[in-house]
């Protein structure tokens, strides 16, 4: 098996609490011999379950960026029973710039389980998956809508085939203690950094924390709550789990998305109008948005409309629109007691 080409500051299997970088090779038109570092921070305190914290898989996705940001920063050895490793962001590049995509195009969880020999993406990923992934029982992987979703703040998950694996990735779902939850499938290809650690038998949970280019005060209290109260649910972090009875709030609502026909995409391009907000409840056949024909006033609008009755889950936060770009998406409410 090839190694890893890249080098980590941080000794993983030692105690106390350690902030270091990932050095990835990368050859550059200025500098032909180059490193691309990645910051990541490891406490680790006695025995106990290894949670492994990301964030910034996308480079837009900031709120998971913060909340990881936070936790690397405040966490203590006294605090943890087990070990936390925290990378908070993973597409450096793409954070700076303000895009989804690394500069060469890449999306990074798109790049999964990777290769030691490929670009410096797969090389990261490879890393993930060869040697992060089987130090942890846990992967934290925190998402938003980006800059073009707006999505309802979440946390969510695939509903994976083993009874025991998806039983404990409901409850850690659900210890995130957000509104809403979601069940979603993958719709724009293979390769997701989620479904590697899933396949690797990881309790995984992930987040769709919001989006659509800005981050509300209350997103920040969710992520920086949400994801403190999974790692003392996983018993890595000290203090009592919080549960939405304990919080005075009513039971979540889980919304299921694994239905293809939940997922509207744009017939023409154009401007994207639309005409629902996440959370709302639409019936089958009610519009959720046009596109407008900037070049053409005098033509009527592309009604899109709801093919399925349910909730909207998100909606397209960039009014212009290119042909086959997601414009809303929906789920229809599910019972925990379906999934386990």
């Amino acid at each position: 098996m090839t190694g890893s080409p890249i080098g980590c500051t941080v000794d993983l299997a030692a105690p106390g609490r350690q902030l270091g970088r990932l050095q990835v090779p990368r050859s550059l038109n200025t500098a032909g011999w180059s490193n691309a570092y990645v910051p990541i921070a490891c406490v680790a305190n006695g025995s106990g379950p290894t949670a492994l914290v990301l964030g910034g898989n996308h480079g837009d996705e900031y709120e998971g960026q913060v909340a990881a940001l936070k936790l690397a920063r405040d966490l203590q050895p006294e605090q943890v029973s087990g070990r936390v490793i925290v990378i908070p962001c993973l597409s450096m590049e793409a954070s700076k710039a303000g895009t989804r995509l690394w500069p060469s195009g890449a999306n990074f969880n798109r790049s999964f389980p990777g290769s030691p020999d490929g670009p410096p993406h797969e090389q990261l990923a490879d890393f993930l998956t060869r040697v992060l992934f089987p130090l942890s029982d846990v992967v934290i992987d925190m998402h938003s809508g980006g800059r073009s979703t707006l999505v309802l703040p979440c946390s969510h998950m695939h509903v994976v085939e083993d009874p025991g694996q998806r039983r404990a990735m409901l409850e850690g779902m659900l210890a995130w203690n957000s509104d809403w939850h979601f069940l979603y499938i993958d719709v724009a290809g293979s390769g997701l950094l989620p479904v590697e650690a899933e396949r690797q038998g990881k309790l995984v949970v992930t987040t769709e924390l919001g989006g659509g280019g800005h981050v509300t005060a209350a997103v920040h209290r969710l992520a920086e709550s949400g994801l403190a109260n999974v790692l003392r649910h996983v018993g890595v972090l000290e203090g009592e789990v919080e549960t939405r009875a304990s919080l005075g709030v009513p039971d979540a609502v889980i919304i299921d998305g694994r239905d293809p026909a939940n997922y509207m995409f744009a017939p023409e391009s154009g401007l994207w109008e639309t005409m629902v907000d996440p959370g709302e409840r639409v019936d089958v056949g009610q519009p959720v948005g046009r596109i407008h024909f900037l070049e053409r006033p005098d033509r009527e609008p592309e009604l899109i409309e709801a093919p399925l009755t349910g909730v909207v889950a998100g909606v397209r936060a960039i009014s212009t629109t290119v042909q086959g770009d997601n414009v809303a998406v929906l789920g229809q409410s599910i019972d925990r007691g379906a999934l386990v």
